[in-house]
């Protein structure tokens, strides 16, 4: 699982999301409109205690009780949710 960590933080300068993506995040995490919300889910990303997993075609981060799914081969947010 480090391993896929590692591939996916060397790739975190091209993450982003579509708009209609960007409404989805800010709903389902409760975000402003006006924060960056690509910005947040990188910094959740790279703590410390985040892991990451790769199945098929879509990376999965879980840290601090939210879960993010990110197409792989675009590095595209698909979308994210809080775990209970």
């Amino acid at each position: 699982m480090e391993k896929e960590k590692e591939c996916l933080i060397g790739q975190l300068e091209r993450l982003s999301t579509t708009e209609m993506g960007l409404q989805r995040l800010q709903r389902n995490l409760g975000r402003q409109e006006s924060e960056d919300i690509v910005a947040y889910c990188r910094e959740l990303i790279l703590r410390p205690g985040c892991r990451v997993s790769r199945r098929g075609k879509n990376w999965y981060c879980e840290t601090s009780g939210v879960r993010i799914t990110i197409h792989a081969g675009s590095c595209t947010i698909i979308t994210a949710h809080r775990m209970p």
